[in-house]
């Protein structure tokens, strides 16, 4: 029995198109060139109510077009931006929040030390990573053991006697 040619070049370029993407979970840095991230644009300008009452200048300093994406958060969550400026001091407001949030203590470098800890991880997980036959979803492989099963865990809570008004029914 012998393959028609037409459907072995079909059945190539179907094959070859699945090892096309890795998509966004590669997680290797795909390139060292610029990051588009990093530019930010300014804010649009805006028309001085007096031009006799305009603002000295301040060399090297602020500019009131200057992006200050702290402040905006901090503004959009509902906070005072002047409390920025306070010198790293936590306002009086936040004493509670503060407290809250830091009970069970405080690790001053978290970043460095979580990126360590889950460049170890994948490295743990994925020993044999380069040996894989055919495309396979990185991110999923590393860290299926750590994901959350929905209807176990929405199971879990009703058993418990906690109300679960945003899921079905249970059944």
């Amino acid at each position: 029995m012998r393959i028609p040619l037409s459907v072995f070049i079909l059945a190539t370029a179907v094959v070859l198109a699945g090892c096309s993407s890795k998509g966004l979970r590669s997680l290797q840095q795909p390139s060292t060139g610029p990051d588009e991230f990093l530019v930010m644009p300014a804010k649009p300008l805006t028309e001085p109510e007096n031009y006799a009452t305009l603002p000295t200048p301040t060399p090297g300093g602020a500019n009131l077009t200057d992006q200050n994406p702290l402040a905006d958060a901090v503004v959009a969550l509902g906070g005072n931006e002047s409390s920025l400026n306070a010198g790293g001091a936590i306002p009086g407001s936040d004493g509670a929040l503060v407290t809250a949030s830091s009970r069970y203590g405080v690790v001053p470098n978290v970043r460095a030390s979580l990126a360590t800890e889950d460049a170890a991880f994948r490295k743990r997980e994925n020993r044999t990573a380069r040996f894989k036959l055919f495309n396979v979803d990185r991110y999923e492989e590393a860290y299926r053991k750590e994901a959350i099963n929905p209807f176990k865990i929405n199971n879990l809570f009703r058993n418990s006697g906690f109300s679960t008004p945003s899921a079905p029914p249970g059944q």
